[in-house]
């Protein structure tokens, strides 16, 4: 991994650990960041707070405009794109979570891992502690989330991808019956947006999670180099003994994607993670045949998605260049 660079004042251990500390990863996303810091600032909340700025080596000015703007907001600058497992575990070790030297008593009580590229409404964050407080057995919770359009965020809820659950999501099944509690128990579309229920995962754009269940889990595992880790993350803090828990009571807005931006490199972390996942949490319980089928859907759908990224990419282009070229012909006339 490569060396990091703090851009904050080394910060002293309070008398009292946090309520809540923020962890957010950025990477070239310098205005959608400057809106979520906005938000948290403007939250109505009685908590003590802690918010961390992770920057995986951004270009657009992104750590300027946080020590310029925000100097409350502790900062620290990544000599490189070391990935959001990475990049998120940088920031919870500066927290004192994996160091044996900093007391589990002044450890903060959650970590919420939040994306650069959300909004919050002004009383999430106190929602959210509150219902975790009221409900001690709930090791991550999520908000329902929210699109720029008004959208569902179909990730905010999620069932894990087995073998079954991912077999119907790959022949369509799930598109076809999306309100079935077998072929779509993936996204559990069958529920109520606004519903208070136990789930698999939340996404990882908000991914509260209690400080005790670090302990019990560990931290993000670095392998995921994006994608995949919130869903392994709640595997193992599941297996660990503690709930997930989605708040459809709460709301967010995530406008997805922003900072992969849909390139070829972003779908190929996907299909790599979704691989990832699979052989780590299920390969050696699937019988030799689904094994065969589940490493061909994930490779076949793998390229073909890479393939046609691709195709509409370079048709694109073209396109934009032939429509400029006749703009010119016409300007010409």
């Amino acid at each position: 991994m490569q060396q990091t660079r703090i851009a904050s004042t080394s910060r002293a251990l309070d008398t009292m650990p946090v309520d809540l500390a923020i962890v957010i990863l950025n990477y070239n996303t310098a205005e959608l960041l400057r809106g979520c810091l906005r938000s948290i600032q403007a939250s109505q909340h009685e908590l003590r707070l802690r918010v961390i700025v992770v920057d995986n080596a951004s270009s657009d000015g992104s750590a300027a405009m946080v020590r310029a703007e925000f100097p409350e907001v502790e900062l620290i600058v990544n000599a490189a794109n070391i990935g959001y497992s990475a990049g998120n575990n940088v920031a919870m070790r500066a927290l004192g979570f994996g160091q044996m030297t900093v007391p589990v008593a002044m450890l903060p009580r959650y970590v919420l891992l939040l994306n650069p590229d959300t909004v919050l409404s002004p009383a999430a964050l106190a929602q959210m502690v509150r219902f975790m407080d009221d409900h001690p057995t709930i090791g991550v919770a999520g908000p329902r989330v929210r699109r720029p359009d008004g959208s569902l965020d179909r990730a905010c809820r999620r069932s894990f991808p087995t073998p079954q659950v991912s077999f119907y999501r790959m022949i369509g099944l799930s598109r076809l019956f999306p309100k079935s509690r077998r072929f779509n128990a993936y996204n559990l579309e069958y529920l109520p947006e606004d519903a208070v229920h136990p789930v698999d995962s939340v996404v990882g754009a908000y991914m509260q999670v209690r400080g005790e269940a670090i302990l019990a889990a560990g931290l993000l595992d670095e392998r995921f180099f994006m994608y995949g880790e919130d869903l392994d993350w709640a595997k193992r803090i599941k297996d660990a003994g503690w709930e997930v828990w989605y708040n459809g009571a709460v709301e967010i807005t995530h406008v997805k994607e922003a900072a992969s931006s849909q390139s070829s490199k972003s779908r190929i972390d996907f299909y790599e993670a979704m691989w990832l996942f699979y052989q780590k949490h299920y390969r050696n319980k699937t019988n030799w045949a689904l094994d065969k089928l589940i490493i061909l859907g994930i490779v076949g759908k793998g390229g073909l998605d890479v393939a046609r990224h691709l195709w509409r990419y370079c048709n694109g282009e073209r396109s934009d260049k032939t429509a400029a070229i006749g703009q010119v012909s016409v300007d010409s006339m």
